[in-house]
C-alpha cells in the first residue's frame, strides 16, 4: 500500500514537471510574438500622437485664417 502511495506521488510529480516544462516552452515560443505586438502597439500610438498634433496645427491655422478674414472684413466695413 505504501508503495502505491509513493508511486502515485511520483507519477503526479512527473506529470507536474512535464506540464511546467510544456508551459515554459510555450511561453518561450510566444515571447517574440508578444514583443512584436508590443512594438506594433507603440508604433500605432506614436502615429496617433503625430496625427493629433498635425490636426491641432491644422485647426490652429484654419482658426487664424478665419479670424484674419473676419478682421479684414470688419476693417473694410468701417
Amino acid at each position: 500500500m505504501a508503495d502505491q502511495s509513493l508511486d502515485a506521488r511520483r507519477i503526479a510529480r512527473d506529470q507536474e514537471s512535464r506540464i511546467a516544462a510544456a508551459a515554459a516552452v510555450g511561453l518561450n515560443a510566444a515571447k517574440p510574438l508578444f514583443q512584436y505586438q508590443t512594438s506594433m502597439l507603440r508604433l500605432v500610438a506614436d502615429n496617433f500622437e503625430l496625427l493629433a498634433r498635425n490636426y491641432e496645427r491644422g485647426v490652429e491655422a484654419f482658426t487664424s485664417a478665419v479670424e484674419e478674414q473676419h478682421d479684414q472684413a470688419r476693417q473694410a466695413a468701417e
